[in-house]
């Protein structure tokens, strides 16, 4: 990835909407800053604004993942959130926040489109968060509730069939990492994942870091806060686990199909060119798009942005074909 002209360079749409955002939220702390639990309540009640007007779901309903004492694991609330009409099989949703913030509640407006799009029920997974359990907790979370959210599902109107894993930003590297564990082959039968702005490296040096790095929205020292977070004692930048892009060819040969979706305008977007790059040199065909003009996370504004409404309309598409490729 190399500097061009106009990288940078807000859609009027975007800046409209983040101009309003500065307006009505005036001067608040960077919540990284903040004490976790502080931080993740500024953040919380930040995205209520984002989960109004909520589309209507045939069945919106909650179970629970017990605890898998082999896996690490403990029990995981679901949020279970069903179209009408529902396709065979389920998106298993991986809600991001820099691995410390938000929650199933956070991105239900996101998800229920992404259900409507796809036609498929989303379950989105309640995992624990950082840093009060650091590395690997929330990645043992995601992966018991891969193996067990469909069935705790059925009773609420999720019918047997294929899972198609998604997630954005930290989400979206919990989604591939659980791929990458050796544990995946007890999962049920994984149709794709589709990936949004993730993480997938501790490298702050990249093009994209270095040309975002105060933003505008996330910001390279807010991914540091995160990862810092995250990592708690263990020394992840060398861990396949928590850092994808470190994983062999032969893992990501072995990987399912895969969507990558990436921001313009973002600190991580080197992390899903650099992804999609090795795919290819695999001779992999994965599609990465990337959208202009956009901020980190703007999938949360489908109320406000045409470009999050059309962005996943583009990945429920992506989700019909992996989970009925015939």
């Amino acid at each position: 990835m190399s500097a061009r002209p106009g990288m940078g360079r807000l859609t009027p749409e975007m800046a409209a909407l983040m101009a309003r955002m500065a307006a009505e939220t005036g001067s608040q702390p960077d919540p990284t800053t903040m004490p976790a639990a502080e931080g993740r309540a500024q953040t919380e009640e930040g995205n209520r604004r984002w989960n109004a007007d909520l589309p209507p779901m045939a069945a919106v309903a909650e179970a629970f993942v017990e605890a898998d004492v082999r896996l690490g694991s403990e029990r995981v609330r679901l949020k279970i959130l069903v179209p009408p009409d529902p396709g065979k099989g389920a998106i298993l949703f991986v809600h991001g926040g820099g691995f410390a913030f938000c929650s199933p509640e956070s991105h239900e407006r996101c998800a229920r489109v992404l259900a409507l799009e796809s036609g498929l029920p989303v379950i989105l997974p309640d995992y624990r968060l950082a840093p009060e359990h650091p590395y690997p907790a929330g990645l043992r979370d995601v992966m018991a509730s891969i193996k067990q959210a469909l069935a705790v599902s059925q009773p609420h109107g999720v019918r047997p069939g294929p899972v198609v894993l998604s997630g954005d930003s930290a989400g979206a590297n919990l989604a591939l990492a659980a791929l990458l564990h050796g544990e995946a082959s007890e999962y049920p039968a994984i149709a794709g994942a589709l990936l949004f702005y993730g993480t997938y490296a501790v490298d702050f040096a990249t093009v994209s870091y270095r040309i975002f790095r105060d933003g505008p929205g996330l910001t390279t020292s807010k991914m540091q806060r995160y990862w810092h977070w995250y990592a708690g004692d263990h020394a992840v930048s060398g861990d396949l686990l928590a850092c994808p892009l470190l994983a062999s060819d032969e893992a990501l040969k072995a990987l399912p199909p895969l969507y990558l979706m990436a921001a313009g305008v973002d600190p991580l977007l080197s992390d899903s060119i650099t992804l999609h790059e090795r795919l290819q040199r695999l001779g992999r065909r994965e599609t990465l798009t990337v959208v202009p003009g956009v901020i980190h996370g703007f999938l949360q504004h489908t109320l406000d942005l045409a470009a999050a409404r059309e962005a996943l309309a583009q990945a429920g598409a992506e989700a019909r074909r992996m989970a009925s490729p015939d």
